[in-house]
């Protein structure tokens, strides 16, 4: 997993004071099973262990000008403190480029119908808001990232905010329409808080706690030419008891991507 980054950037420094996160695993429930296993790795270690990674814990927050984009109200430049890419894009084939899939998503294709209300486990969460974007400059924040999404032609991003019904979670959807697979493997290198180039901003939605801030897990993974982020947290970005909790909530956030398997005809 490594291997896969891009080691041509310089390594985010870890604040001074800042602390490995080893969560206990307290759900007694093994491995969680889904359509791509989510393997966590850190700055540090590559251990693809379901339940356990070393991560810096210290969330990285700006302003600037970047931030007074059009974020939906959100304003921040914030990053997961763990980041998992997935560069595979198994099955995918068929969509690996715009070029076999020329028609733009629709903000109701993507978050329409069952991706209202998402399931995984013993966690369901609810659409508090979403949005699709044209200017892909406009929803993200980066000079380095912004570039890679325009030499890779990124025409649309897609952000959901969700709640879960508990109120305790919250997570985000993001899907990134780019020119090719390549293009999407790029960027979610991009994406990796150690290359420093950015990340997309967070949709703010009305009732949705304020997202970012403090401990988070982001999920990233190859949909054909599409990048498709998923991106969870407590409410209110508190540690969870095991990462396993933000890996089963993770899957019910990458929900929404399931409209690409309607585009292989």
């Amino acid at each position: 997993m490594i291997g896969a980054r891009d080691t041509g950037s310089q390594q985010a420094d870890r604040p001074e004071g800042g602390r490995d996160f080893w969560p206990e695993d307290e759900s007694g429930g093994g491995k969680k099973k889904g359509p791509n296993p989510k393997l966590l790795y850190g700055a540090a270690a590559a251990v693809v262990v379901v339940v356990a990674a070393v991560v810096g814990a210290v969330v990285l927050t700006g302003g600037g000008d970047d931030s007074k984009s059009a974020d939906g109200g959100n304003g921040k430049q914030v990053l997961p403190t763990a980041y998992t890419p997935d560069f595979d894009g198994d099955g995918m084939a068929k969509v690996a480029r715009r070029a076999a899939d020329k028609r733009p998503f629709t903000e109701g294709e993507v978050f329409g119908g069952d991706a209202k209300s998402v399931k995984s486990g013993r966690f369901s969460f609810t659409l508090a808001g979403s949005q699709v974007s044209a200017d892909c400059k406009a929803v993200t924040w980066g000079p380095r990232l912004q570039a890679d999404l325009a030499k890779h032609g990124c025409t649309q991003i897609a952000r959901g905010a969700y709640l879960s019904s508990d109120k305790q979670f919250a997570g985000q959807f993001m899907m990134i329409n780019l020119e090719s697979q390549e293009g999407v493997q790029q960027i979610l290198r991009d994406l990796d808080r150690a290359t420093g180039a950015g990340f997309v901003l967070p949709l703010k939605a009305p009732g949705a706690p304020s997202f970012g801030s403090g401990f988070s897990a982001a999920y990233a993974k190859t949909y054909g030419h599409y990048a498709v982020v998923s991106w969870v947290q407590r409410a209110g970005g508190a540690q969870p008891r095991s990462l396993n909790d933000l890996i089963e909530a993770s899957l019910a956030i990458e929900r929404p991507a399931d409209f690409v398997y309607g585009r292989f005809g």
